[in-house]
């Protein structure tokens, strides 16, 4: 029986959409999350698995959910449902701060045997700076949505000061950081699992990035302004909720100390002049100009920063990132778009395609990327992880519940539920 949140959705969907095709599409993954992913266990937490893969990231999990978030307020499960999300991922957290994926018990299952050795309930031990933020994000949007401050428990503020202390060391990776990553004959890191060399920025060192691939530089722009954001979201809960909180003087120095360093390392001069924000830096000079179909990325910066569209270097680095000086744009028959190292060369990924909608306020141009999605999932009804330019048929991932997600928050944004 479906939940009456999926009816309303569809309904909304079905009357703001001639084409058959992106009803079909919606109609089929919209409830995927709440009915394949999310399992309640027997504590009465929320588990979120991220689809073909037996474990729960913290990113996706936050991410598959966010096409339920206009809908909260109507329906109090729902609503449960998410604040029993974020406080799973934040007692994920606070059990090991450098984990991206965890198991639903500690059972020990893992992606393989990596170095250092990891706790019975982490799946994999890749430090990410966006799995820190997105959970952040998530509580914020709940409590902006439903005025629900409770989900501001005590163990939430354990957890930031964990997160706080976690950052202000990996400022200062190279003499600081006891983190290391190794795993045998695959995407370790280089320098026996401490990664390549680099120099302070001040900015948060990543070991790597959202899509699992190890940093070439590692200092991840994107998910610094994400970090950004996120100091910016913790002073204005702090704020409105009249908290005393000794946590304000180092959320400040972390977020001006950030800020100076995304402007001293993060943005590349073009031959013509023109601004761009560089992808990866180290710190010594080097920086790496691209762009990776998993969020955070350059061409979410909208969606996950205090920047927004019509910022004068976010648009000139769209401009980059969506042409053939990025590495990673392909254009074909069937569609263009950003792909990523992650998978084959030539393939593209429909969430960054639904990036690309979600971040202009065109909407010819967003229902055009809905109809560029709806149109190469190979007659499956199911949104892939990538797609070939020329061939639809060859695509990764028979299930990818994030990119449904992104689909479908793509076309509820059309709709006029931004989130």
């Amino acid at each position: 029986m479906q939940h009456n949140m999926v009816l309303e959705a569809q309904t909304i969907v079905s009357k703001n959409f001639e084409d058959t095709k992106i009803k079909e599409l919606f109609n089929n993954v919209y409830d995927d999350a709440l009915v394949n992913t999310i399992k309640i266990l027997d504590d009465d937490s929320v588990f979120v698995l991220t689809g073909d893969i037996p474990a729960m990231w913290l990113r996706d999990s936050a991410c598959q959910i966010r096409p339920y978030l206009p809908f909260i307020n109507k329906y109090a499960d729902i609503k449960e449902l998410v604040f029993k999300l974020i406080k799973k991922q934040f007692y994920y957290i606070s059990i090991d701060p450098y984990a991206n994926a965890f198991n639903e018990a500690p059972n020990s299952n893992r992606w393989d045997e990596d170095l250092p050795q990891q706790k019975p309930i982490v799946w994999e031990r890749k430090f990410e700076l966006d799995s820190h933020c997105f959970p952040i994000l998530l509580s914020y949007q709940y409590w902006k949505i439903t005025d629900d401050n409770s989900v501001f428990s005590g163990e939430y503020w354990k957890t930031i000061d964990l997160i706080l202390d976690i950052w202000e060391i990996e400022q200062k990776h190279e003499s600081k950081s006891e983190y290391y990553f190794y795993r045998p004959e695959t995407d370790y890191l280089s320098n026996k699992g401490k990664g390549s060399k680099t120099e302070d920025t001040e900015m948060i060192w990543s070991g790597f990035r959202p899509s699992d691939d190890p940093c070439e530089y590692h200092f991840n722009i994107p998910g610094n302004l994400f970090a950004l954001r996120c100091l910016t979201i913790l002073k204005e809960i702090i704020s409105h909720n009249n908290m005393d909180s000794s946590l304000l003087l180092k959320i400040e120095r972390l977020y001006q100390s950030i800020k100076q360093g995304i402007n001293s390392f993060g943005i590349a001069v073009l031959p013509n002049g023109e601004k761009i924000f560089a992808y990866e830096v180290d710190g010594l000079g080097n920086q790496l100009l691209m762009d990776d179909s998993n969020m955070p990325s350059l061409l979410s910066i909208p969606l996950l920063s205090d920047l927004d569209e019509n910022n004068e270097i976010y648009l000139n680095t769209r401009s980059f990132i969506l042409s053939k000086s990025n590495p990673y744009f392909f254009e074909g028959s069937k569609a263009s778009g950003v792909g990523s190292p992650h998978t084959p060369d030539n393939h593209i990924w429909p969430l960054s395609i639904a990036v690309e909608g979600l971040t202009t306020s065109d909407r010819d141009f967003k229902l055009n990327q809905i109809k560029k999605i709806a149109s190469n999932d190979n007659d499956t009804l199911q949104v892939h992880e990538s797609f070939h330019k020329d061939d639809a048929s060859q695509y990764t991932r028979e299930w990818f519940s994030w990119g449904n997600s992104m689909f479908c928050e793509l076309v509820l944004d059309y709709c006029g539920l931004q989130i």
